[in-house]
């Protein structure tokens, strides 16, 4: 049997096993501090190879960096990792966020790997294979990104890791989308299409105030001020998944901050319809009305309106008018643009949209302001030629 020197920490020791393969042994401080020490293991096909393994532990022992190899699978880590770190901390849309995102991303493709044998390598070629996918958005990867970094930096500052292997990652390189806002003529068409449809109001509300989706759907009647044309956004409605199912619940605004935002006499003229429309669905009802969020956009029961009712329905209309591709989203952007070329600046723009900065509301829709700009300067020379 070889032997090793003793280190400072303990002792090691090489020996060949009955099934053929090399066995180091070392020790290491017991973590309860009472000076006794605790036997492990490594394992090679050679003894060179134990004798490395064995080499480099103890000058991680003397050094203090020393790291027990983790005894969990990814899989297991990860369900460890919520349920220990991430449920008691976050939103119970968050949890089920990130909770998707492990099982239905990260523990397919590299749960079953143990903890410790996880290489930055294989993290890499997993994010490439989402990428060439071509399935996923490069948001969509990045936030799978996050949620693993987040897990393994957990695991490094428990001692389960020696280092996080998502740091050297390479992740792909965001393009910003084109904002394609409609244009006026197909405005037009959009306002005639929607003219006596079950959910007019709600996408001539989002159009003509750059709610966003949740925004709308949560709005409830005592945020709005028919009196001084203001509505308060201090809420939206989230559908959120749970082990027992969906569910919808009030949340609060995206960045966690209320705002109001003016708004023109149609809009409100507007919702004094959906007002009398909601009081007679009220009244048919009788005793099965039931609205408990006092909501401006319910069902003829009170009830919410869901986001992907409201949304099927919206492409079927822009699809019918040949512009399949605008999203709903693009009803905001539509608003930004509108708002720019009306005289809006980009700080008013920015406290309406509900933008955390200036600068993003400037990054996001800067180019128009400049087309704005261009506009104004050949204006100007309009009149400089007709006066010289």
């Amino acid at each position: 049997m070889a032997r090793m020197k003793r280190n400072a920490n303990g002792s090691g020791c090489i020996r060949l096993r009955a099934d053929g393969r090399w066995e180091g042994i070392y020790s290491i401080p017991a973590t309860d501090g009472a000076g006794k020490y605790v036997r492990k293991s490594v394992y090679g096909k050679t003894q060179e190879e134990v004798r490395k393994k064995l080499a480099q532990i103890t000058v991680e022992i003397d050094e203090g960096t020393y790291t027990a190899a983790s005894k969990y699978t990814v899989s297991e880590w990860l369900e460890c990792w919520l349920n220990t770190y991430v449920k008691p901390s976050v939103k119970d849309f968050t949890l089920d966020s990130y909770t998707n995102i492990c099982n239905n991303h990260i523990i397919p493709a590299l749960g079953r790997i143990k903890l410790k044998e996880l290489k930055t390598t294989q993290i890499q070629k997993f994010y490439n294979s989402l990428l060439e996918s071509g399935k996923l958005s490069v948001k969509t990867i990045k936030n799978i990104h996050g949620v693993l970094h987040k897990a393994l930096t957990q695991a490094y500052l428990l001692g389960e890791l020696k280092q996080n292997p998502t740091d050297k990652c390479q992740l792909p390189k965001t393009y910003k989308t084109k904002i394609e806002p409609l244009e006026n003529e197909d405005i037009s068409r959009f306002l005639e299409a929607i003219k006596g449809h079950k959910y007019e109001i709600v996408y001539y509300l989002t159009l003509f105030t750059g709610l966003r989706q949740g925004e709308v759907l949560g709005l409830s009647w005592d945020c709005v001020d028919f009196e001084n044309n203001l509505i308060l956004i201090d809420k939206q409605l989230k559908r959120s998944s749970h082990h027992k199912g969906a569910y919808y619940h009030l949340d609060r605004t995206k960045n966690g901050h209320e705002r109001y935002i003016g708004v023109a006499p149609a809009v409100l003229d507007m919702l004094q319809r959906q007002l009398v429309w909601q009081q007679q669905c009220a009244q048919n009802a009788g005793s099965a009305w039931n609205n408990e969020w006092n909501l401006v956009f319910t069902n003829e029961l009170g009830s919410h309106l869901c986001h992907s009712t409201v949304y099927n329905n919206y492409k079927r209309i822009v699809k019918s008018l040949g512009i399949e591709k605008k999203r709903f989203h693009d009803l905001r952007h539509t608003y930004a643009v509108a708002s720019l070329e009306s005289g809006d600046d980009i700080k008013t723009l920015q406290d309406n949209m509900g933008h955390s900065t200036a600068s993003f509301t400037l990054d996001k829709y800067g180019h128009v302001s400049k087309e704005m700009k261009q506009r104004s300067a050949k204006n100007m020379q309009k009149f400089i030629n007709k006066v010289s």
